[in-house]
């Protein structure tokens, strides 16, 4: 009997990498999204990029807002890929208080899958949430690390990524039924199908709009790993309970990213910065600015991470660093955005 997956917030970028692996990879999928309106364009773009067994692909309307159609998405599933953020919902903030919003929408989820009998939730969760406190540069972050929920610098989705995820294990130990694995994500760049970009494409877009930019060093991962991962999260019987830490070898600087753009994509060059602003103007303008505060906790952290636990469920990576930032800088320019 085939398996159905259903993927929350089907339209997003990652959400449409994990549905297309999904697909080629025998499941039916079953995408939510906050309107029906957008099945159309979603099925475009994923047949627009050579997606197989389209037929398999069926839409159920679900907000992380409201409880209004999740147990009819829910029925006749075996896992849920638990994507859509609970206070950014299609890049938008939810108002109100973060951490009530992370944790309703994170519940909302999770005592719907329990309630239809979901064997497991994979969810997409974010590095900020293991390595946003480690202020040694010799430590490893590993899957074992959590940053500290009041940790100074922390940006308001850090924060909400964080809540929420604490708020997943929490439920899963009062019910035991439910299988948790979550997916800690760095930031994602790599190429994106059709014109949906994420938030991390803003580590690009400042330096070719020449936006004043710190030296910030950030752990990178291509999309097109996170969605393996997730799929390797939810078929393999061992990672239940598991955080998998999702990132490519290695960290890279804005420095960095700006001499790989000007040699690997020369037409791009005059866009870019002469130069980044220096750490101690950083420093210096942190207690004034959230922004400013975000940007200098980034330079104080270490970052060396460690994805071995992802490689032990058999992932080998099809990307690295410097292949993921010029997919997005390609992606950027094919949608009109540069």
């Amino acid at each position: 009997m085939q398996k159905t997956v259903l993927v929350t917030g089907g339209n997003g970028f990652l959400a449409l990498h994990i549905i297309q692996k999904l697909l080629a990879q025998g499941y039916a999928v079953r995408a939510t999204l906050r309107s029906l309106d957008k099945a159309a364009g979603v099925q475009q773009t994923l047949r627009a990029a050579g997606t197989d067994h389209l037929d398999q692909l069926t839409f159920a309307a679900a907000d992380l807002t409201s409880d209004a159609g999740w147990a009819a998405a829910m029925q006749g599933v075996t896992a849920v890929m638990s994507v859509a953020a609970p206070v950014f919902v299609n890049d938008k903030h939810v108002t109100g208080n973060v951490e009530n919003a992370a944790t309703v929408g994170t519940k909302r989820i999770l005592q719907s899958a329990l309630a239809a009998g979901v064997q497991r939730v994979v969810m997409t969760a974010n590095l900020g949430a293991v390595g946003f406190s480690n202020f040694d540069a010799q430590h490893v972050v590993t899957e074992d690390d959590w940053t500290a929920v009041d940790q100074r610098g922390l940006s308001a989705y850090e924060k909400s990524k964080l809540i929420a995820e604490r708020t997943a294990w929490d439920f899963v130990a009062e019910h035991p039924a439910l299988e948790l694995a979550t997916v800690n994500a760095g930031a994602m760049l790599g190429p994106a199908l059709g014109d949906h970009v994420t938030s991390s494409f803003g580590l690009v877009t400042r330096l070719l709009d020449g936006q004043p930019t710190p030296n910030l060093t950030v752990n990178v991962a291509d999309v097109r790993d996170v969605a393996a991962i997730h799929v390797l999260a939810m078929s393999t019987p061992s990672a239940a309970g598991k955080r998998f830490l999702a990132i490519e070898d290695g960290a890279i600087s804005m420095q960095a990213m700006v001499d790989l753009i000007r040699q690997q994509r020369p037409a791009l060059a005059g866009k870019l910065p002469k130069r980044l602003l220096p750490n101690g103007l950083i420093h210096l303008l942190a207690p004034f600015n959230q922004a400013i505060r975000e940007a200098d906790l980034t330079l104080k952290l270490g970052h060396r991470v460690s994805n071995q636990r992802a490689r032990d469920l058999g992932w080998q990576p099809v990307s690295d660093t410097q292949t993921a930032v010029l997919a997005a800088v390609d992606s950027l320019q094919r949608a009109g955005q540069l």
